[in-house]
């Protein structure tokens, strides 16, 4: 089918045609995907960061934590606002510039978040992330999926959202490990100049890519000399469009509770400061197991991957919240919530990226990336509602009952696409 290679193809890639009378098919592209994890990593770390040093930032720019909290809704809402309308505005631009200027753009941002001298100055340095993360997310979405034929999407989504991964085990425990002895501020400092380290890379390493194939061209004149034939509804818009709700509600669900994971350490489970650093850590390791998992055994089966996720996350939240006051428990059932949270996030991008026709894959990306950051701002924004008005210990039983709604989806969904598959 020529539409399979009609967007984003590989520069300098052979034709569908020449392609298939070859049956050597071209080196998967390790050293590309493993450099849009590297950006990912970065992209997510910063989004994350405040998330580790709420406690320091809030006594430093002196506002309650519940307010450094939205800090994570004011850039997540940044992103749902503009991530469509800025993906539209540069879909003529080449996505591999694209990428390198918004991991400039970041690393402005997190210069203007160190030297903010006010909490309305670190705001608006976050609402400038915001926009950079937006478009950075509606290209990144789709890069990893057309720079490999569809058999091999979900391993190579897999790799680029390791990046994501190593921002939880890495990245964030890091970051907040720096805080916790610099000061908050070197911390974002630090980023920022990984940031432009980031974009060099990407410009060296990462294969550009084409936005249009010459089987689209040909499409887009056969359109023009036919402008009264209208194209058809892509059939393959409502399954993004479901796969998009769950991702919301799975994500206001988890940044609920995971935005202000800092003071549930150190009030809830009352351990020591120094050890809020290596529990995020052990999380973010955990996390890397999930994705693992993703890569080896749940990348051909993400309905099945997605309901395990989703049901352990939901159990392991719940013996978190009871158990409290037992800390060996409490720690198993942390490290088990990031086992199970790091292998969501890239089976629903599988997911997505498998359901979405390549008509539509660009947009599906952006859309689904609004999505997941609604579900990440509407999250923060909830927790502090939560937060301030019943107390940060019911916070957990919310979360669980968000999860439950989106894994009775996801079972709903999948028999709907089992009888329609049989009739």
């Amino acid at each position: 089918m020529t539409n399979t290679a009609s967007i984003f193809l590989p520069t300098g890639s052979i034709p569908v045609s020449s392609a298939r009378s070859n049956r050597v098919g071209p080196p998967f592209p390790w050293v590309g995907l493993i450099t849009l994890s590297a950006a990912v990593f970065l992209s997510v770390t910063s989004e994350m960061l405040p998330t580790g040093l709420l406690p320091e930032m809030s006594r430093s720019l002196d506002v309650s934590q519940s307010q450094i909290g939205l800090l994570v809704s004011w850039f997540a809402f940044t992103v749902v606002l503009t991530s469509a309308p800025v993906a539209i505005w540069t879909r003529r631009f080449p996505r591999h510039g694209l990428i390198i200027i918004v991991l400039v753009i970041f690393a402005v941002s997190n210069i203007l978040t160190a030297i903010a001298p006010t909490y309305e100055f670190v705001v608006a340095s976050r609402v400038l992330g915001g926009v950079a993360h937006g478009l950075f997310w509606s290209v990144v979405g789709a890069y990893a999926g057309h720079l490999v034929p569809k058999a091999q999407i979900g391993r190579a989504v897999s790799i680029t959202v390791a990046g994501g991964t190593l921002a939880f085990v890495f990245g964030v425990p890091l970051g907040t490990a720096g805080g916790h002895l610099l000061g908050w501020r070197l911390s974002f400092v630090v980023l920022a100049a990984l940031m432009l380290l980031g974009a060099i890379l990407v410009w060296k390493f990462l294969p550009p890519v084409t936005r249009y194939s010459t089987g689209a061209a040909a499409s887009a004149a056969a359109t023009k000399s036919t402008t009264k034939t209208r194209q058809p509804r892509d059939a393959t818009v409502p399954a993004v469009v479901l796969i998009c709700i769950i991702t919301g509600i799975t994500m206001i669900g988890h940044y609920s509770f995971y935005t202000y994971i800092a003071p549930f350490l150190l009030d809830g489970l009352r351990v020591n400061i120094e050890l809020v650093a290596p529990l995020l850590f052990a999380y973010g390791v955990a996390g890397a197991v999930g994705l693992l998992l993703v890569g080896t055994v749940f990348g051909p089966r993400p309905s099945l991957g997605l309901i395990l996720g989703l049901a352990v996350s939901a159990l392991s939240v719940t013996l978190l919240a009871m158990f409290t006051a037992t800390l060996p428990v409490a720690i198993v059932a942390f490290v088990l919530w990031g086992m199970a949270f790091g292998m969501l996030a890239p089976l629903l991008q599988t997911r997505m990226l498998h359901a979405a026709s390549p008509r539509i894959r660009d947009t599906a990306s952006a859309f689904y990336t609004t999505a997941f950051n609604a579900g990440i701002g509407g999250g923060a924004l909830l927790g502090a509602l939560l937060i301030d008005s019943v107390g940060l210990e019911l916070v957990p039983v919310v979360y669980v009952g968000l999860l439950a709604v989106a894994l009775a989806l996801v079972i709903v969904t999948d028999r709907m696409t089992q009888r329609r598959e049989r009739a």
